[in-house]
């Protein structure tokens, strides 16, 4: 049997009969990966259970074998401890978000350091942000398709539109199933050339958040369809 040391990020769970569950985390060193962990139905199983929420950040030792499926979990810890989002509404309905929208997008079983190491950042930053919370999963959407793949393809053109299809701003109106709109294509750039710590600088109105979602939605659902089971936009819309 195989030990290592990683950190992982909760995407979700399942239970496993009375006393286990398999806990889905996206990881440091083994991409997204699923974990059998045993023995929860006793007093220290049961804070143990209590760190396999949505999006929490943990430092774990795993256990890999042969005649395993799925890996297992040995000791295992909080690696980034929450101050606040668990308690504030807002920030834990990002998170379930953020959360969802891994575990459905992100099937690879291989290490992607970029892409962890900017999921692990953006834990700490919902959890330390004062203000600029309502504009937190638009940025989160924004930058993430950076690492999945399809991000712009070329500078913003003032005045332009964005194209789903080709993933470039232009100045020729797209066909209306593959336009994002000029104001649209703008809040684009803003978000991308944002740092996470002046996203509240981004003056957006709940109508505008909503449509930028669903511009993002757009966008996403063309390189990847899976982003259409994602049942939390729904909260999110209703929310901020």
């Amino acid at each position: 049997m195989k030990r290592y040391t990683a950190r992982g990020v909760v995407l979700g769970t399942i239970k496993y009969g009375d006393k286990g569950l398999v806990v889905q985390m996206l990881t440091s060193s083994h991409g997204r990966q699923s974990y059998m962990v045993q023995g929860l139905g006793s007093r220290r199983g049961h804070g143990k259970l209590a760190l396999f929420q949505p999006l929490f950040a943990l430092e774990f030792e795993g256990l890999e074998s042969q005649r395993m499926q799925m890996h297992r979990l040995g000791e295992v810890h909080n690696g980034i401890v929450l101050q606040s989002t668990p308690f504030d509404i807002k920030k834990s309905t990002i998170a379930l978000f953020m959360a969802e929208v891994l575990h459905r997008l992100v099937k690879e079983s291989e290490a992607n350091e970029m892409l962890f190491d900017f999921v692990w950042g953006s834990i700490e930053a919902l959890d330390a942000a004062t203000e600029g919370v309502a504009n937190f999963h638009l940025w989160f959407l924004a930058h993430l398709c950076r690492f999945l793949g399809f991000s712009p393809g070329n500078e913003y053109i003032p005045d332009g539109w964005f194209n789903i299809a080709e993933g470039l701003y232009t100045t020729q109106e797209p066909p209306r199933e593959y336009r994002i709109s000029q104001e649209n294509a703008l809040i684009l750039r803003d978000m991308l050339e944002s740092d996470v710590r002046y996203i509240a600088e981004i003056g957006l109105n709940r109508h505008q958040r909503v449509e930028f979602l669903e511009a993002l939605v757009r966008y996403y659902g063309y390189h990847l369809d899976t982003i259409n089971s994602v049942q939390s936009i729904r909260i999110l819309q209703e929310v901020f």
